[in-house]
């Protein structure tokens, strides 16, 4: 499991660095401010539960049980769901998808995957006399 979760979080922290760049070099011609926050938005957060997967494989090494499974899942999907969404909704004005327009509600839905997340890792901290 641990593995698992270094390989994730070395996966999205390259690509939150990859898109950071790519919205600050080559969307900013493309798209307008309002858009632009949009998508820094979705790189912000991708980095802060990218730094959680981090700190989640630290701990896991200690202690893996199914409160840190479900942390991984929440926060992995978390990132998927959230920024996902912020990413393909920044470029809708460029995107030619017509379901772009409908997966405002996916944002939120990551937003509490992050929050289970975050749950999730308190109680196994709260388990885990180790912590």
């Amino acid at each position: 499991m641990s593995k698992r979760i270094l390989v994730t979080a070395s996966l999205f922290g390259a690509t939150a660095v990859i898109l950071g760049a790519f919205g600050a070099h080559g969307l900013k011609s493309l798209i307008d401010q309002n858009a632009l926050a949009i998508w820094t938005k979705g790189v912000e957060y991708q980095f802060y539960h990218t730094f959680a997967l981090l700190f989640l494989y630290l701990f896991a090494a200690k202690r893996a049980g199914k409160l840190v499974k479900l942390a991984y899942g929440f926060f992995t999907f978390g990132i998927l769901l959230f920024s996902g969404s912020l990413y393909l909704l920044a470029t809708r004005s460029i995107l030619d998808i017509g379901f772009v327009n409908y997966i405002g509600p996916v944002t939120p839905v990551g937003g509490l995957l992050f929050i289970c997340g975050w749950l999730s890792l308190f109680f196994a901290a709260l388990k885990n006399d180790n912590a």
